[in-house]
């Protein structure tokens, strides 16, 4: 056996600043507890723990394809002890500093794979004890939202790390080296940020792609900070209260259809609040470049020389994956 934990050293070391309201509120207090549990069990491992949510997805999805209401409650069950036992193998990762590069993609594929799996297995069985075909019409707006969502946030992630790094290359080394004002910050400014003040950094310039999105939606950044200050993010219909009011609500109260068209309106409407987010931040971006004399090619040329990387950033705003081992 390896060392215990405390519930509070779990709680710091593994609990992520911002998360879904629904991981929040009705997911952390028991995978934190579990994860005690297990932790100290060596052979309890972070992809063991992917595999197991993975395995029991599938047995969700049996359930599902039965149709009737017992084998729906069944389903809804198993699935929420699948998505409990998806966070715990993130959370042992990072308690023990055991993630992996291969173990996010495991996470990842299989997180797509339950779904698909799952909505199918759902609507199916509605179909064949129904023979209502919208059934099979909500089953291809499931995966095609779920696809769409994680898609979108991995090329947002990318888009927004390439407008920082075109930034700071087109603006070169020196005093004048932007300073960036992180959108993942606990406290955001209701509008654009001024100069930061003290320190070196007081002179330098002040990058807001954010805020003239802030400020069109003061009221929105005030719910966004109260609800930072309780852990949550402020998009409040992510990919994962996208499954669980399909996979849990919906089975549980017998209005599928009712939770699969609410589920896809505010998943729709969340991502389009995303995408004019990212949209008002491209045209503040071209702003900026057009501050320093530098086109979008210029500053793609010198980000190219200076040899910075490109790739996908991590945004807790728009993903939810979780690295594990």
């Amino acid at each position: 056996m390896a060392q215990r934990f405390t519930l509070d050293e779990i709680r710091t070391r593994t609990y992520k600043d911002r998360d879904a309201w629904w991981t929040v509120w009705l997911v952390d207090p028991l995978a934190s507890r579990l994860v005690w549990l297990v932790a100290p069990v060596r052979w309890i491992t972070p992809n063991l723990l992917t595999m197991g949510a993975f395995l029991l997805g599938f047995v969700a999805a049996y359930c599902f394809l039965q149709g009737d209401y017992p084998w729906l409650v069944a389903g809804a069950v198993v699935f929420h002890i699948s998505f409990v036992l998806d966070c715990m193998d993130g959370k042992i990762a990072r308690l023990k500093g055991t993630g992996s590069v291969f173990g996010a993609w495991l996470d990842y594929v299989f997180d797509r794979l339950r779904v698909v799996t799952c909505a199918v297995a759902l609507m199916v069985g509605q179909y064949a004890r129904t023979d209502n075909v919208i059934y099979l019409w909500l089953a291809g707006v499931v995966i095609f939202l779920d696809m769409f969502r994680y898609l979108n946030a991995l090329q947002m992630g990318k888009v927004k790390q390439d407008m920082r790094r075109n930034l700071e290359a087109a603006r070169g080394e020196g005093p004048d080296r932007p300073v960036f004002v992180e959108e993942t910050s606990a406290q955001q400014p209701l509008g654009p940020a001024g100069p930061v003040a003290g320190g070196p950094a007081e002179a330098a310039p002040v990058v807001d792609v954010y805020g003239e999105f802030r400020a069109k939606m003061g009221p929105l950044m005030r719910v966004r900070n109260s609800l930072a200050r309780q852990r949550i993010r402020a998009h409040l219909f992510s990919g994962i209260e996208f499954q669980m009011f399909i996979f849990i609500l919906g089975p549980l109260t017998n209005q599928i259809i009712f939770f699969t068209v609410l589920s896809a309106v505010l998943l729709g409407g969340f991502e389009l609040l995303l995408i004019y987010k990212l949209y008002s931040a491209t045209k503040v971006y071209t702003r900026e470049l057009a501050k320093i004399g530098a086109s979008e090619a210029d500053a793609q040329a010198a980000a190219v020389a200076a040899g910075a990387p490109a790739g996908d950033e991590d945004d807790d705003e728009l993903s939810g994956q979780r690295i594990s081992a």
